[in-house]
């Protein structure tokens, strides 16, 4: 019950199947050396930054393309014209 509640908290902080395995690997070494631990948490940090500048780039640009669009009757879409590649 232990390990997997361990594995549930890191899978909740959101590391991959495979750093999950390494990092149950590295708890039950109680030889392990806690920079073994860190280094796969900042390798994790980069990728959590990596991912937030995605997701602000893609905010940026769909609030752009909501602007432009009228939201009307009309059938023209800044939006769908986008998604097809014709904006």
């Amino acid at each position: 019950i232990h390990r997997l509640a361990f594995l549930r908290r890191a899978r909740g902080l959101g590391f991959s199947i495979e750093d999950c395995r390494a990092l149950m690997a590295l708890y039950r070494d109680r030889s392990r050396a806690s920079h073994d631990v860190r280094e796969i948490a900042k390798a994790h940090i980069d990728v959590i930054e990596e991912k937030l500048a995605e997701l602000h780039s893609m905010r940026t640009t769909l609030q752009k393309l909501v602007h432009a669009c009228h939201g009307d009757d009309r059938p023209d879409c800044p939006i769908l014209e986008e998604m097809a590649g014709k904006a």
